[in-house]
């Protein structure tokens, strides 16, 4: 089984406040990957240290540990953290589409890296949109708001603009959590298309999903890692009394 991202003995602080200790895991690649937990175990902090995010949150820091994407270690002083995030797509709880057209909502990043050719662009979009199952619905109103689509659909605009960039991984923080059921399911149907391609992250507090989408479950509390692997290992035979606790709901 190949390894995409390597986390080592990792400690990571806001301040002075440790909010990760000393987790250690190796993600594996093509696969997806589930953070489930209690609200503040380290959840989303783990998954945004991945990109460099928690980069933007004045005094955030790495207290010990690394991470290897792909055996770099991200958290090295020449990193291009521009290219690391491209590289690594990322899906926030809150769809949060770009105030213009469903087409320039994908094609953005690219004309920021300096892609300019129209045809090629159209086919980036277009592939793009067709991998996130948006295209069909889409086609014919490429040009209008991205702000006139369900909410189902513009998570879907969003999961098309991250992987516009050719991300080898992709990252996703609870990205059902503001949704329905049916966009729910549809959001999870192409996550597990999804991962014929990339490697993904997801963060949720939705345990059924979770069974429903992962192949591996890393179970967290209190900044802990306190199990990770198969994910019906997990949930049908956990080794640990926190994670048995925690799935049952006596606890969490």
């Amino acid at each position: 089984m190949n390894t995409a991202i390597q986390i080592k003995n990792l400690s990571f602080a806001y301040n002075s406040k440790q909010v990760l200790h000393d987790v250690t895991m190796d993600i594996p690649a093509r696969q997806v990957t589930a953070f489930i937990g209690p609200s503040g175990c380290g959840k989303s902090t783990l998954l945004r240290c991945f990109n460099r995010i928690n980069d933007r949150i004045p005094g955030a820091h790495l207290t010990d540990g690394s991470i290897l994407v792909h055996d770099i270690d991200i958290n090295r002083r020449d990193i291009d953290l521009q290219e690391l995030r491209r590289r690594i797509g990322m899906v926030f709880q809150k769809y949060n589409p770009f105030a213009k057209s469903i087409y320039e909502n994908v094609a953005f990043s690219l004309r920021v890296a300096g892609q300019t050719k129209r045809a090629e662009l159209d086919d980036i979009v277009e592939n793009a949109l067709r991998s996130a199952a948006l295209w069909d619905e889409v086609k014919d109103r490429l040009h209008a708001s991205a702000f006139g689509l369900s909410g189902g659909q513009q998570q879907r605009l969003c999961i098309a603009r991250a992987i516009a960039n050719q991300p080898e991984i992709l990252l996703m923080d609870e990205p059902c959590a503001a949704l329905d059921p049916l966009a729910t399911l549809k959001i999870e149907e192409l996550i597990r298309e999804l991962k014929q391609q990339y490697t993904i992250v997801i963060v949720t507090h939705n345990m059924a999903q979770a069974t429903r989408c992962s192949d591996q479950t890393a179970f967290m509390y209190l900044g802990k890692l306190v199990e990770f692997g198969p994910t019906m290992q997990i949930f049908e035979t956990p080794k640990d009394p926190q994670t048995e606790a925690y799935i049952t709901g006596t606890f969490g």
